[in-house]
């Protein structure tokens, strides 16, 4: 999954993107509002950290902006306003959530899931797929009744794929679920991390679509 975190905080920055990135999501981490104003154009982002005091706009404005020009990401706003008219202008500006500074790291990634499993249709933690089961708040998985130790990758690209089940999932895109925008990815990691996930799995978990991607079916075994 592909976060934008969006907070000029060099400290609280740093921090969120290390907690989030031990959680196996992949960030990309701005400090200005024109930068946001272009990172929400980013097809591939799942979900928007907005702060709202950015040093060269209002959080807000930014937000605005990407309502007016139709973008339905998900945005959590960060914010040490904690009056209740600036919490109302954001929601009804189009914020999904609100978070009040300071926050706890763990209620932030339980929001974060939160939003997530709205976006997605989801109605809890817990995505079964065949005979593969993944828990989103607990990182575990389960095939065929017996529990997959996955490193952080391997268990990133199983989420995105079974979020998808189904469909097709452009390698480009996974490649920015698992790295982020500027990652910097060598052109064979995806297909190290496929490699290492069938191993665990099974060969024919996850199917290669030759020239665009990679699919979970939906009665995966």
């Amino acid at each position: 999954m592909h976060i934008v975190l969006i907070e000029d905080d060099v400290q609280l920055g740093a921090a969120i993107r290390h907690a989030l990135e031990q959680q196996a999501y992949a960030v990309t981490w701005l400090r200005t509002g024109k930068e946001a104003e272009f990172a929400f154009q980013d097809a591939t982002a799942d979900l928007v950290l907005l702060d709202l005091g950015l040093p060269d706009m209002d959080g807000l404005d930014v937000l605005a902006k990407a309502r007016r020009d139709h973008i339905g990401t998900p945005v959590l706003v960060m914010t040490a306003r904690d009056a209740v008219q600036t919490r109302v202008r954001g929601l009804d500006l189009g914020a999904d959530d609100y978070l009040i500074k300071p926050f706890h790291l763990d209620e932030l990634s339980a929001r974060i899931r939160s939003l997530t499993r709205r976006a997605r249709g989801l109605s809890d933690s817990v995505i079964d797929v065949g005979d593969i089961r993944l828990n989103l708040a607990t990182q575990a998985v389960v095939f065929r009744g017996i529990s997959i130790d996955l490193a952080r990758r391997e268990f990133a690209l199983l989420r995105v794929l079974m979020e998808r089940a189904g469909r097709i999932v452009r390698r480009e895109d996974l490649e920015t679920a698992l790295y982020g925008i500027d990652g910097g990815v060598d052109s064979n990691a995806l297909e190290v991390q496929v490699h290492w996930l069938r191993k665990k799995l099974s060969a024919d978990s996850i199917r290669t679509v030759r020239g665009v991607g990679y699919m979970i079916p939906r009665d995966s075994s």
